[in-house]
């Protein structure tokens, strides 16, 4: 009977009763934590190995000087900070400097953002053709994740949204695309090394031109689906006259404000990036200055985490915007019959004759 109980559950007696003073389940999977244990030292030990080699093989020099030996922290601090005015990579009339301390000027250059831009966009395309050729009916490995990828960013886009925002799910997908390589770009080490090279969303002029795009979209998708006398109206409220000069007024200044506050929405969403990118290249500049190099590989990938998000609250604002602008102001709704009915039971009842008891 005990044979063919071993038969079937497969086991045997031997093999249930573990090693004497060895406490059960020491021998599963203690021996694959041990290995990585000593994986993850052997990886900060590398890490810390080749930072030393690098420094005293490829010395650290001061910004703009080099050849030159650092005289102290100052210097290394120096060298990783990047100041807002992006560098000029080429310059189509050297006679005509910009003035200085110059905000807004019209001067014929390609800066490092905009260059960079351009090796973002390709890079972005490319990737994309490579991802989606040779699409077929039983998707393989590569096809499963473009996918979904495109599936998430649709299905959040949905959720937030609801079905009206299926038809802005490309542009918000191109955005989040973008603004995610751009952010990331900042992140690669050749970056810190060419001036000609810059993240170009740490860029105020970039994240502004982003910010435009959304807002004259937004607007003109609201426009299309209102009508400019409608679209207007969602700002201009006179209807709030008919209840009394008092409620005309409020709602009048309330409107008044709402418009205000759409010449606001590109400024916020392009400080808000800006501020995110470039804070985080300098604090992780700064650290890298000051520190070995543990601590800038777990501030990197965190600077990965939070420029990721802030891809995805970029692009989530210009959709969520583009719904708003397409509502129409003030929809009158009446609650459902049934909710009147059970408010009021009389309502729907058909009429009593006179006299009836």
């Amino acid at each position: 009977m005990s044979s063919d109980l071993s038969a079937t559950t497969g086991r045997s007696g031997a093999g249930t009763t573990p090693a004497a003073g060895v406490p059960p389940g020491a021998t599963e999977g203690g021996a694959p934590r041990r290995q990585t244990r000593r994986n993850v030292i052997a990886l900060l030990v590398a890490v810390v190995a080749i930072d030393v080699l690098a420094f005293i093989v490829i010395p650290p020099f001061p910004k703009g000087e080099p050849g030159q030996r650092i005289t102290g922290i100052g210097d290394l601090i120096t060298a990783n900070l990047e100041l807002p005015a992006p560098h000029v990579v080429w310059d189509f009339a050297p006679s005509d400097p910009v003035p200085a301390g110059a905000i807004i000027f019209n001067h014929p250059s390609i800066s490092a953002p905009i260059f960079t831009t351009w090796l973002v966009i390709v890079v972005v395309l490319v990737a994309v053709f490579l991802a989606t050729r040779g699409t077929a009916l039983i998707p393989g490995g590569r096809q499963n994740i473009v996918e979904f990828a495109y599936e998430s960013l649709e299905n959040w886009a949905i959720s937030l949204g609801g079905p009206s925002a299926a038809r802005h799910v490309p542009l918000f997908a191109a955005f989040f695309l973008f603004i995610l390589f751009s952010n990331w770009s900042g992140l690669i080490p050749i970056f810190g090394k060419f001036e000609e090279l810059r993240a170009p969303t740490s860029d105020v002029n970039v994240t502004i031109g982003l910010a435009l795009v959304t807002f004259v979209y937004f607007n003109f998708q609201g426009i299309r689906a209102l009508g400019l006398r409608g679209y207007l109206g969602k700002f201009i409220v006179l209807s709030g006259f008919r209840q009394g000069i008092g409620a005309g007024v409020i709602d009048l200044f309330v409107g008044l404000i709402e418009l205000m506050l759409e010449f606001i929405k590109p400024v916020t969403l392009s400080m808000r990036l800006f501020g995110n990118i470039f804070g985080g290249e300098v604090a992780l500049g700064v650290i890298t200055a000051l520190t070995i190099a543990i601590i800038p590989i777990g501030m990197l990938a965190l600077e990965l985490l939070l420029n990721f998000v802030q891809a995805l609250i970029f692009s989530t604002l210009m959709l969520m915007y583009t719904i708003i602008a397409v509502e129409a102001h003030h929809t009158e709704e009446h609650p459902p019959a049934d909710l009147v009915d059970a408010l009021d039971p009389s309502h729907g009842a058909p009429p009593v004759a006179a006299g009836a008891h």
